[in-house]
């Protein structure tokens, strides 16, 4: 089914942190949004899943009018709209099973919920995606003794068990090393192919949106500004998208880079420290 979003808006007081976004995602494709700070992707991101308000505009989902939906209906939205968030969004002091079963909370009555009674076949769901991200072996330890890639995997095993139609990313790689986002990228990607699952993720990376994106949007000031294939984002689209440097020229694109693979004269200009700026900030893993 076709995501559609029709003059998305969000204003906060005076000023509009989504203006007048009109977009349609068909089902299955991987999606990155790019962007500046302040661009407006998280909160456009946040009003896909309803998170925060649209102040105008609709959204749809097939027959479903999101942006409407209220009580039970927009709950079972939030089910199906999963979301992954920079900072995990995980309980430190529980173990990471009981982590990624929190995914069924959506699926199950009140009193079950409240009881923290899960099924064995839910146990199987969460052992099973547990398994799929490579760290099965953590189920039984407290998250916050995990490392921030494991961290970021618990929180993805977590969306799989909410069995979602969509899943967002809200800057998942942004405070990993290099390796360990590669290892998140490849998951969402994985996820995507294999289940046929929508994924739209918000990238600093121009490097990483070319690699695993079908689509890119880039977002300034609020609005869309380029949309389409990773092989159309060229110099002059990126110059619209982030801006001209004071000399007029254009973001050297090394500095939105995870890879490890920076050219020599780079590295003697030092660019090398900065290659992977707001990934290896808070590389814990």
């Amino acid at each position: 089914m076709t995501f559609q979003m029709r003059d998305l808006t969000r204003r906060f007081g005076d000023r509009t942190a989504v203006d007048a976004v009109s977009v349609e995602i068909p089902q299955g494709q991987m999606v990155g949004v790019i962007g500046r700070s302040g661009a407006g992707k998280s909160t456009l991101l946040r009003m896909i899943n309803r998170l925060q308000q649209p102040s105008s505009g609709s959204m749809r989902f097939g027959d479903v009018e999101v942006s409407a939906l209220r009580g039970a209906a927009l709950r079972r939205w939030q089910r199906d709209c999963a979301m992954i968030f920079q900072q995990f969004n995980l309980v430190p002091r529980l173990d990471v099973m009981t982590n990624v079963l929190l995914g069924r909370l959506n699926h199950r009555s009140t009193t079950m919920s409240m009881l923290s009674i899960f099924s064995r076949e839910e146990r199987i769901m969460a052992i099973a995606a547990l398994e799929r991200l490579g760290i099965e072996q953590t189920a039984l330890q407290p998250a916050g003794t995990l490392s921030g890639g494991q961290q970021q995997r618990v929180a993805i095993a977590r969306a799989l068990m909410q069995t979602p139609k969509m899943l967002l990313a809200d800057e998942p790689i942004a405070s990993l090393d290099p390796l360990n986002a590669k290892i998140v990228m490849d998951a969402l990607r994985d996820i995507n192919e294999r289940e046929g699952i929508t994924v739209i993720t918000n990238l600093h990376t121009l490097d990483t949106a070319r690699n695993y994106c079908d689509r890119i949007i880039g977002m300034a000031a609020g609005r869309v500004v380029f949309d389409g294939p990773a092989s159309a984002l060229t110099a002059a689209a990126v110059r619209e998208i982030y801006g001209s440097d004071r000399d007029g020229a254009g973001i050297d694109e090394s500095m939105t880079s995870t890879s490890i693979n920076i050219p020599a004269g780079a590295q003697a200009a030092g660019v090398l420290q900065s290659a992977a700026v707001g990934t290896l900030a808070g590389a814990r893993a």
